[in-house]
């Protein structure tokens, strides 16, 4: 089944419902937002003869905009593309290509060179209105609708393909294990809507609810606390830095909480003190969610219950967690010959169940390496307890997670052994209060050559994500490495945690 179905059969059943609203504009109503979607639908099928299965790329900040796009792919059967906004030119260029993308909609237009393939569309463009209203296109269960990239520490991105059947189960999973939509809802879009954030919005179409996407088109918090006191019952995804920062302006305003009904976060360590502080300052409205993209947010869940409960003689330790299985899925920890690990004992996390990926875009041996077995393995490290709540002892190799976005060292080592003066260079994560974690590069010169960290920071703006690049160099003439030559991060690691004591 279509999952853009959910939408047709909303905006029947409930026409004059909102459905998009641009801050506190009202854009739609749900007849308007199903007219919409297929004028635009009928656009790309038309003008730029986009068939099914076609893929088509999104890369743009939040708009108003976004969803009808979305919608408008599904119901002629093509897949979105959807690519982070925060990514250079250059790199997210590179996605598209992979993609075959045969159409790319932008917020601003004209960000590309003239020589590639793909036809580039500005996203806001107004479409020719008055296509008769049809139902979308047939499509299988297994079908790819969503091909979401996410890169590993060696290589380039992956192309994880997500199945209108993996959405829908995502959005069920939503549903049963972390919050029950209601039409008087407003899901608030304050994180990139190309991730978690816009996965969120089915369950929201399925009961015919509000779309808000802020004014500020990202994480403003004195505008979502306005957004909240005027809107009432908003419902967000946010990063653990989102939630300090909001908790932070709830403070200096007095503010409670009063008008969001739910914050879902996840995407990075939430620490100790930081959950138990948003709980002080806005009560009980936080759950946990744990995922990726290959099972996308759907591994573990805590529900709001279980991370405001205190009377559990285990409370403390459960809050540290990051819950139990969700409810559409297999949780186990194999060790590395895959098998299954006993209660407490650190292992692999491995995942099976209805929304796990149908595996990697034009990369089988990807997809082999990832899917074994009859189980994801997720690359990270944890352990159950004796009630099946999940602790995360490590993520996978050396990914770095800053401000709930996802950070390479490979990508951005890649960049700075281009730079003439550079020898070798190793990118590790270190912790920082604000953002989770933070890029630190230690470099060695080529002999009799040298940079200033201003010199490199702006080579790195030139060649990849401003997020991406380093905010501290240390300069050191040769990197530890093992009896072969492998630059061994741990002994970096502990160097830095060793220099936090």
């Amino acid at each position: 089944m279509n999952i853009a179905n959910w939408l047709y059969q909303a905006a029947h059943a409930w026409p004059q419902n909102p459905a998009i609203l641009d801050g506190e504009k009202l854009v739609h109503d749900y007849s308007g937002l199903l007219r919409a979607v297929c004028d635009r639908a009928h656009h790309f099928a038309n003008v730029h003869g986009i068939n099914p299965g076609d893929r088509v790329a999104v890369y743009s900040k939040n708009v108003p905009e976004y969803l009808e796009v979305l919608h408008a792919c599904w119901w002629i059967g093509a897949v979105v593309v959807p690519v982070n906004y925060k990514l250079h030119p250059t790199e997210a260029e590179w996605i598209i290509t992979n993609s075959e993308a045969r159409l790319v909609l932008t917020e601003k237009g004209n960000v590309f060179s003239a020589h590639v393939e793909f036809v580039e569309e500005k996203l806001t463009k107004a479409v020719a209105q008055g296509t008769p209203v049809t139902a979308p296109h047939p499509a299988r269960d297994t079908d790819v609708a969503w091909l979401f990239y996410t890169s590993g520490t060696t290589g380039k991105p992956k192309g994880v393909m997500l199945s209108h059947e993996n959405l829908r189960n995502m959005a069920l999973c939503y549903s049963l294990d972390v919050d029950t939509p209601r039409p008087d809802d407003h899901m608030l879009y304050a994180a990139p809507m190309s991730h978690g954030a816009g996965l969120y919005m089915f369950s929201q179409i399925r009961v015919a609810g509000a779309h808000l996407v802020p004014a500020s088109r990202g994480f403003d918090s004195t505008e979502i606390i306005a957004l909240a006191k005027s809107r009432g019952n908003l419902v967000f995804f946010a990063a653990p830095t989102m939630v300090k920062r909001l908790v932070a302006a709830a403070q200096v305003e007095g503010y409670d909480g009063a008008g969001i009904r739910t914050i879902m976060y996840g995407g990075g360590p939430m620490y100790a003190n930081d959950i138990d502080h948003a709980l002080e300052v806005l009560g009980p409205r936080f759950v946990q969610i744990y995922g990726q993209g290959e099972s996308p947010m759907t591994i573990t869940v805590l529900p709001r219950a279980l991370v405001a409960d205190q009377s559990h003689s285990r409370w403390r330790a459960r809050r540290n967690s990051v819950g139990y299985a969700a409810g559409c899925v297999t949780l186990a920890i194999l060790d590395p010959e895959g098998t299954e690990l006993p209660t407490g004992h650190t292992g692999e996390i491995c995942v099976q169940g209805p929304t796990v990926m149908l595996g990697y875009w034009r990369n089988p041996e990807a997809s082999t390496e990832t899917l074994r077995n009859g189980w994801l393995h997720t690359g990270d490290l944890g352990h159950l307890d004796e009630d099946g709540f999940l602790y995360l002892t490590d993520r996978s190799k050396d990914l770095i997670i800053s401000g709930g976005t996802n950070i390479y060292p490979r990508e951005v080592e890649e960049a700075l052994l281009r730079h003439p003066a550079i020898f070798e260079v190793a990118v590790i994560g270190e912790p920082e209060p604000e953002w989770g974690e933070q890029v630190v590069a230690y470099v060695v010169f080529q002999a009799d050559k040298s940079a200033t960290e201003a010199e490199l920071d702006s080579w790195c703006r030139q060649h990849i994500a401003s997020f991406k690049r380093p905010k501290r160099y240390v300069f050191v003439s040769d990197l530890p490495k093992n009896s072969y030559g492998k630059i061994l991060k741990t002994e970096l690691r502990r160097a830095v945690f060793s220099a936090m004591q």
